[in-house]
């Protein structure tokens, strides 16, 4: 199993009685055509394991979206582990962002593979708002937990 740690936001936002959860889409050429079941929240990987994780998740959140986290109530959700062993850490927290506006931060690689040309790609190609529902069926089936933890706590 993989010793890595991650931390990240689930944005969510309430329309006409209705939860809404904010999901990022893995960039690279590799997942352009992946759909349901590669959604994720905005989150990355821990630097050094004395990284205080709110801090790890506000960092990446920022880095994923081009987006500060929204100020408000932190709903802590816990974590999971994801089929690759990495320990997901996420808090949620009320706000809207126009996915319009986001941008993501960028990782090189070679593409394609054998060519010896470097490539840049965004690390999330896009962010979509999704129902409860149908953030369950495009998240990451390790992360489902998150969307269930928040619905959970939400009064009402």
């Amino acid at each position: 199993m993989s010793s890595r740690i991650s931390a990240g936001i689930l944005l969510y936002r309430v329309r006409a009685g209705r939860l809404e959860v904010l999901l990022g889409h893995p960039g690279g050429p590799w997942a352009r055509t992946k759909d349901a079941g590669h959604w994720s929240i905005p989150k990355g990987e821990v630097d050094d394991e004395a990284e205080d994780l709110l801090a790890v998740a506000r960092r990446e959140f920022a880095e994923e979206t081009c987006h500060p986290v929204p100020q408000g109530a932190l709903i802590p959700l816990g974590e999971t582990r994801q089929k690759g062993g990495k320990l997901v850490h996420a808090w949620a927290v009320e706000g809207d962002l126009d996915p319009a506006s986001a941008a993501s931060n960028t990782f090189e690689m070679e593409w394609p593979p054998g060519s010896g040309r470097r490539e840049a790609f965004p690390e999330i190609d896009r962010v979509e708002w999704f129902s409860a529902v149908e953030g369950r069926l495009r998240i990451k089936e390790a992360q489902v937990v998150f969307i269930d933890r928040l619905e959970a706590t939400r009064p009402g």
